[in-house]
């Protein structure tokens, strides 16, 4: 490591708390498997926060998201949630709205509720739009797409089976997407869980990640892997873990 680098590594150590620097001290420089890495982070995370802190992993795949045939993006519902019951937005129209009203959706409307989040507003957690209206949802790509709110069918977010949809997101549906940089990172739960829901979770999540392997992807797909919590630092998974076939 260079001199320059080790400075800003030191100066980002000293702006850090006593409780991060206290984790620090618990994770070792080395590649943990999945159970060791979810119970490390599990017992950091209950240091250094006093509130229920995300459980994330970010993946470090060797795409390159410019070409079509390397773009990775997809959704999964984790088995046991993701420790919050997200607000759903569906626009629609005739039955299909009312369908959406009678089926948990806490937002459902066409026009004026367009018009409202072409505003700014943003009080719901996912957006469920039917075909039909995808017309007139095409003007909140501003406002949503910043926010990766946009509706997508290959994210399950535009369909007629607008019930289905709602159901799934609410039950913990996450969806992912490779960035420009070739990471792709999603919350797979909170600290609060046990052990083996944390372990499930991250299970379906790598899995769904390794179905969505581009038909472009050539040589190491993943090619490093990290758990954290909100405020923690980051635990190295050991990516032999994961097929890479």
């Amino acid at each position: 490591m260079s001199e320059k680098i080790e400075s800003k590594v030191d100066e980002r150590l000293r702006k850090r708390g006593r409780k991060y620097k206290e984790a620090l001290t618990k994770i070792e420089e080395r590649k943990y498997k999945l159970e060791e890495a979810v119970s490390v982070i599990r017992e950091v995370a209950a240091n250094t926060a006093k509130f229920d802190q995300t459980i994330e992993v970010i993946l470090r795949l060797g795409v390159d998201p410019k070409y079509a045939d390397q773009m990775v993006r997809g959704y999964i519902v984790l088995p046991h949630g993701v420790g919050k019951t997200k607000k759903v937005a569906v626009i629609a129209s005739g039955e299909k709205l009312k369908e959406a009203e009678e089926n948990g959706a806490d937002y459902a409307g066409e026009d004026e509720l367009i018009e409202k989040i072409n505003t700014g507003w943003i009080d719901f957690d996912a957006v469920v739009a039917t075909p039909d209206v995808m017309r007139k949802v095409g003007k909140l790509g501003k406002v949503l797409g910043a926010r990766g709110l946009m509706p997508s069918p290959k994210s399950g977010t535009v369909t007629f089976e607008v019930k289905d949809a709602i159901r799934e997101i609410k039950a913990g549906k996450v969806e992912f997407k490779v960035d420009k940089a070739g990471i792709i990172h999603s919350g797979v739960g909170k600290a609060s869980f046990t052990q083996e829901q944390l372990q499930e979770n991250s299970k379906s999540f790598l899995d769904a990640v390794m179905k969505a392997k581009p038909v472009g992807a050539k040589g190491k797909y993943v090619l490093r892997a990290f758990l954290c919590a909100t405020m923690t630092p980051s635990v190295e998974l050991d990516v032999s873990i994961i097929d890479q076939q």
